[in-house]
């Protein structure tokens, strides 16, 4: 004879929230508050939007400070596991930059 569970109605299933650390404060936060880096298989690093592109992905805050210190110092390298050229730190910081302005202007 087969027995079956009784679900509790009482408690409703409560959805989790992806949570990921920023690689510069090694803050703990919702992953849609964070921006993702991904390194492409291609071994471009892309800062992605949608959060879904294929690739090793690292997380930074958007705020400034965060942004700042990730590109300076090993810990991008080190998540993504590559070497940055120093143009890949230009433009990511470039595109960065740009990127936190539209987030404060919303």
């Amino acid at each position: 004879m087969r027995r079956t569970r009784k679900v509790s109605s009482s408690h409703p299933a409560v959805k989790s929230i992806p949570q990921r650390t920023c690689v510069a404060c090694r803050q703990v936060r919702a992953k849609k508050e964070l921006v993702r880096l991904v390194r492409t298989r291609g071994g471009d690093i892309e800062i992605d939007v949608s959060g879904k592109k294929d690739g090793r992905g690292a997380y930074i805050c958007p705020d400034p400070e965060c942004w700042e210190s990730a590109m300076k110092g090993k810990q991008l390298e080190h998540t993504l596991r590559c070497n940055l050229t120093q143009d890949n730190r230009e433009q990511l910081a470039r595109n960065g930059k740009d990127l936190l302005k539209e987030i404060a202007s919303a």
